[in-house]
């Protein structure tokens, strides 16, 4: 590894196997070793159910090292390596189990600094994070004398953008956008950005929007490529609050967080009821009418503000079937304009399960409203 070489060692006192971790020589040389020790130590006091423990560490003949446990399965990387891409619900399990690992340490001020396939390993189907807080004993030890080794802490392909720009001081969100790419590449098969050399991939992770998932993969449900694309803003604080905040938004499929990178699908607007067959350009020609027809008369109301709404509603392709025509359709009254004026709301999903669906006029997302599963005739 960048850092360090692995060994796979016998303990003699409790007969079982660990995995020794021994430091680069000119790293070891450059941070010194009673720094290094006593930081770990940090590492030590983490105990999760998805966090690999810290048997030991210590320093022999100018080595240093430290004692994990081993691990007998394999590493995310492997697993990708071979698969490439994983079923959605195990990608969004292992990416749910790291962000409960990452919440809790989190809480208790370590930051890993390093999340990446590699340093997830997998036993008996389980995610168990290793090397917690090993990237952070390092840079607290080493200084600024770390330049001199030529080593960069963090993985360029999933390193954050204030990673990459150098800031020393970094938050658990840094940790969230680099388990944001993990899940990335877990759903399409590739990291967020890629290139041929470390300065490529860089420039890109500073300047570049990764493509929509959905773009990559159609089957992935939208509230889960919406929250990848919101762990991976640029800024921090476009990013979750913390891992405990994403892990839900993963879980929950009424949790939509707002991205304006998550580009519309065909299978975003079928989940959103405006491209689904029956709705198609008959559903949102009403609509539209409505919508045209309500704020014209607020607009010649003399009593009425003058403030205008735009609201652009984009049809789908192919040929709808009518409504009239679909069997068992209700033909009742389907979509509701609040007395305001700026809100929507209409039955959407499919022939079989229906939903009632929220949506403010300026905007192009609408969001399912819990508890109104096969709803049908809405009104304010």
């Amino acid at each position: 590894g960048g850092m360090a070489t692995v060994y796979l060692a016998e303990d003699i006192k409790h007969r079982r196997k660990v995995a020794i971790k021994v430091l680069r020589p000119e790293l070891a040389a450059s941070i010194g070793s009673e720094r290094f020790l006593r930081e770990i130590e940090i590492a030590a006091q983490l105990t999760h159910p998805h966090i690999l423990a810290l048997h030991d560490s210590g320093e022999a003949d100018g080595f240093l090292y430290y004692v994990m446990p081993f691990v007998e399965g394999e590493s995310l990387r492997a697993k990708l390596g071979r698969e490439k891409q994983l079923s959605v619900e195990e990608a969004v399990s292992i990416a749910t189990s790291v962000a409960k690992a990452l919440a809790y340490a989190h809480r208790h001020g370590v930051i890993h600094r390093d999340i990446k396939p590699a340093n997830i390993l997998l036993h008996d189907g389980q995610p168990m994070v290793a090397d917690f807080g090993i990237a952070l004993a390092v840079r607290a030890a080493g200084g600024e004398r770390l330049t001199e080794t030529g080593l960069s802490l963090g993985t360029p392909q999933y390193m954050s953008p204030e990673q990459a720009s150098g800031d020393r001081e970094v938050d658990g969100r840094s940790d969230l956008y680099s388990l944001g790419c993990v899940l990335f590449e877990m759903l399409t098969g590739e990291p967020p950005h890629s290139g041929p050399t470390v300065q490529a991939v860089i420039a890109k992770l500073l300047t570049d929007k990764p493509r929509p998932v959905t773009e990559l993969r159609e089957t992935v449900p939208v509230h889960v490529a919406a929250t990848v694309h919101k762990a991976l803003a640029k800024l921090p604080a476009d990013r979750f609050v913390g891992s405990a905040e994403f892990a839900r938004a993963l879980m929950d499929p009424h949790s939509v967080p707002a991205s304006p990178r998550v580009a519309p699908t065909r299978e975003g607007r079928l989940r959103s009821g405006l491209g689904r067959p029956g709705w198609g350009l008959v559903g949102l020609l009403c609509v539209s009418t409505l919508a045209a027809g309500l704020m014209a008369g607020r607009w010649l109301s003399p009593e009425a503000s003058r403030r205008v709404i735009r609201a652009p509603i984009s049809a789908s392709t192919g040929s709808p079937m009518p409504i009239a025509r679909r069997p068992g359709f209700y033909q009742g009254s389907s979509i509701a304009i609040s007395p305001e004026g700026d809100r929507l709301v209409f039955v959407g999903g499919t022939d079989s399960e229906t939903q009632l669906f929220l949506r403010p006029l300026a905007v192009l997302q609408s969001t399912p409203i819990p508890g109104t599963e096969e709803a049908l005739a809405p009104f304010f």
